[in-house]
């Protein structure tokens, strides 16, 4: 076996799903991953990513699959509600935000939904998990909640008001976060009266 082959090999048992940019990043040169991708070394899940030709996806291969495509991109909206277990949410795509002034990546065939965020409400909150050694970057609980109002001309205002009951009831998180995070998304006003209906 071949050097090139060996760091491929090593890198796929290590995250399961790599991306072209690790892979050279690690030295293996673009015809490797061709020769690999032919010879069925390895197999190409999605543009400019591979796997091995027995990986099982696991109930987080979307939300990975997501960051690898997405590279500043950040779980946000439906997805982060029910990566944290919030609501009755089960989105089939991964929504993900982007700083506003980015150009959105060409994604073929593959479930993710671009939001564009700007500024603090783009770069606040934002909690780095690691699953299965991939760093996957989602909005923490409260900002979620704020988002989901800001946004709920999108999501719905029944999607915002049965989150927010949720983590306030199950306590969640904090009255002084959400407010400090709906100051930063300027919601205030609007989730002021249904924080106060459940409080």
């Amino acid at each position: 076996m071949n050097a090139q082959n060996d760091i491929v090999y090593r890198l796929i048992e290590k995250r399961k799903i790599v991306r072209t940019g690790e892979l050279s990043k690690a030295g293996v040169h673009r015809e490797t991953i061709r020769r690999m991708v032919e010879d069925g070394d390895i197999i190409k899940i999605a543009r400019g990513l591979y796997s091995s030709p027995d990986y099982q996806p696991t109930e987080n291969y979307s939300l990975i699959e997501a960051q690898k495509l997405v590279d500043q991109g950040v779980v946000c909206l439906l997805s982060a509600l029910s990566y944290h277990g919030i609501g009755t949410q089960n989105p089939s795509e991964i929504w993900m935000a982007i700083p506003r002034k980015t150009r959105p990546p060409k994604i073929a065939n593959s479930p993710v939904k671009i939001v564009k965020f700007s500024g603090e409400g783009y770069r606040s909150g934002i909690e780095k998990h690691i699953i299965e050694n991939n760093e996957i970057k989602i909005y923490n609980i409260p900002k979620t909640i704020a988002d989901c109002f800001k946004y709920r001309n999108k999501l719905g205002i029944d999607v915002a008001i049965e989150a927010l009951k949720d983590v306030i009831l199950n306590k969640r998180t904090t009255v002084d976060e959400l407010l400090k995070y709906s100051e930063i998304c300027r919601v205030r006003k609007i989730i002021t009266p249904y924080m106060e209906s459940l409080v």
